[in-house]
């Protein structure tokens, strides 16, 4: 009888090892079509979104990357269904087909230039195949590893599959990286961002032929063996309360908070050094990568200890690090990343004085919206330079002013009482002004590169990532843990998807916004601490650590 036992353990370790490889090689590769588009952002703008202002057209750049994880709570209850009716295998590969394929739509897609408003159009249709799919891909791998795990390894064998994501990212950052190295930033911006989104269509050769190679989820054919599978796994997982109620604990007490602390230690980072700090593309792009790969091995060694200690508080620890840390952590990477702007901003704060009647909210969805009043001229040129400022309201029809420390200050003008013409050559030469007064006063118009401090940036970067790789190291095992094994795909992939699909997803849109309005750097961060925060509480009072269940039973 021993025998018998000892010989399937030993044959089972070895299988594990290459279904390991397979979901994870599988699920890098969707990572890496989903993230190009993120990690493009700036160039989308320019190529799908020219025909509004500058300012608009990146929070649409952004908002169509986001559209992407608005999708994904859908994928996750479509693709769900079928992962645990169909099987978990076949699933998979067809989420792999549409994200791979619809990667390669967007590499081969004309610009807003050639083809006018059908090109964003596409862009957002294509983002929303891609987002259907990774809500399905990842409960199917998730759970298919999770299923073949021993006992008291589930955290560690999953955490290969949580590596994907940033693996994924990554390597979109390598390719564009090498890219644009290759051909120069003229030629990259022009036509080579094309050739990262079209190299996909390879890769989904490759991870196809890898995932052929696997055979079905060993718990999910014992389900189908017994006859224990359920016929509705919608109504099951979302109709009854006792389930739903844990849909809700694991969206609010894990997966939200995990999403905001893995968005903004990845992706708020990109966007925060390239578009606020005006730190060159390709040095931001290396500086996130080394952090990255230093990084990632942590994602195993949380894991790996969650099958020790319990999942449960790593990931609430990691919440409640970044919430009491990202202030001071990204006031040290603007003084690391641009020390130039840094001092400028102690030495010389912007101020913004201004009746705040004559101050528009500058998002314009069909760019048509004309912000000429004094205070917008004033806020639109200090956002696109990157400049911080505070807010000072003026008298009623006051002109707005720019007051640069306590020595320049730079008046608007009224910009709506002027004829077109007129206007554009008035603005024209307000805008050197004022950029002139902010040059003086020590405000650089990007960050040097040789000014940036490297090692000091990679540590920040790093901590960041450090935060991410607790937070989601052992996710994957404490959401398969919480559901059965008949509706474990769809119960599962629901709130991992809203939490990341939308909290997360949304996060770069919405900081970002919130910049803009109020035109501190920094206030964007508060919306990662809030719902970081709202997860510790939820996760201490409501979460019950799965380690020890048999998710066989």
């Amino acid at each position: 009888m021993t025998d018998a036992v000892a010989e399937p353990e030993h044959k089972v370790d070895r299988n594990d090892r290459l279904v390991i490889l397979a979901s994870s090689v599988g699920t890098v590769i969707e990572w890496y079509d989903f993230y190009l588009y993120g990690s493009l952002a700036a160039i989308i703008t320019a190529q799908f979104f020219s025909g509004v202002n500058e300012t608009t057209g990146f929070i649409f750049a952004l908002m169509a990357f986001a559209a992407g994880f608005a999708v994904r709570p859908f994928g996750a209850i479509v693709f769900g269904r079928l992962g645990d009716l169909w099987g978990r295998k076949n699933t998979f590969l067809v989420t792999m087909l549409l994200m791979g394929l619809s990667t390669f739509v967007v590499g081969l897609l004309p610009s807003y230039a050639a083809i006018g408003i059908a090109a964003p159009v596409v862009l957002v249709a294509m983002r929303l195949v891609q987002g259907l799919a990774l809500g399905g891909e990842y409960g199917g791998a998730a759970t298919y590893v999770a299923e073949h795990a021993p006992p008291g390894k589930r955290g560690f064998y999953t955490s290969f599959i949580q590596i994907t994501a940033t693996a994924g990212l990554m390597l979109s950052l390598v390719v564009i990286l090498g890219v644009r190295v290759t051909l120069g930033e003229q030629a990259f911006a022009d036509w080579g961002w094309r050739i990262p989104f079209l190299v996909s269509i390879l890769l989904l050769g490759v991870s196809l032929w890898i995932r052929l190679k696997l055979a079905e989820s060993p718990a999910f054919q014992r389900m189908k063996a017994e006859g224990k599978g359920s016929s509705t796994p919608l109504k099951d997982s979302f109709g009854k309360w006792p389930n739903l109620r844990l849909v809700l604990i694991a969206l609010f007490g894990l997966a939200a908070g995990q999403a905001v602390v893995w968005y903004t230690g990845q992706f708020y980072a990109l966007f925060f050094l390239e578009k606020i700090l005006k730190v060159d593309a390709a040095l931001a792009n290396t500086l996130i990568a080394v952090a990255l790969l230093l990084a990632t091995p942590f994602f195993i060694f949380w894991g790996w200890l969650s099958d020790k200690v319990g999942r449960k508080p790593i990931i609430l620890a990691g919440c409640l690090l970044a919430a009491a840390t990202y202030f001071p952590l990204f006031h040290a990477l603007t003084d690391a990343a641009n020390p130039r702007l840094g001092a400028a901003v102690a030495s010389a704060p912007v101020t913004v004085y201004a009746d705040p009647v004559d101050c528009s909210v500058q998002f314009d969805p069909v760019g048509k919206a004309k912000f000429n009043s004094s205070c917008d001229l004033a806020k639109s040129y200090l956002a696109k330079a990157g400049v911080t400022y505070e807010n000072v309201a003026a008298p009623a029809g006051t002109v707005a002013e720019v007051r640069i420390g306590s020595a320049s200050v730079v008046p608007s003008f009224r910009g709506e009482a002027l004829p077109a013409a007129d206007f554009a050559g008035q603005k024209k030469t307000w805008e050197t002004s004022l950029g002139e007064a902010l040059s003086s006063a020590g405000y650089p118009l990007n960050a040097d590169s040789a000014l940036v401090n490297k090692p000091l940036v990679v540590g920040i970067l790093f901590v960041l990532v450090f935060y991410v790789t607790m937070v989601y190291g052992p996710i994957a095992a404490a959401l398969v843990e919480m559901f059965p094994t008949n509706i474990r795909y769809t119960s599962m992939s629901l709130p991992y998807h809203i939490g990341n699909g939308w909290f997360g997803g949304f996060l770069p849109t919405t900081a970002f916004a919130m910049v803009a309005a109020t035109g501190n750097i920094y206030y964007g961060l508060w919306y990662p601490i809030a719902i970081a925060v709202l997860t510790v509480i939820v996760g201490a009072l409501l979460v019950k650590d799965g380690k020890d269940v048999d998710i066989h039973a």
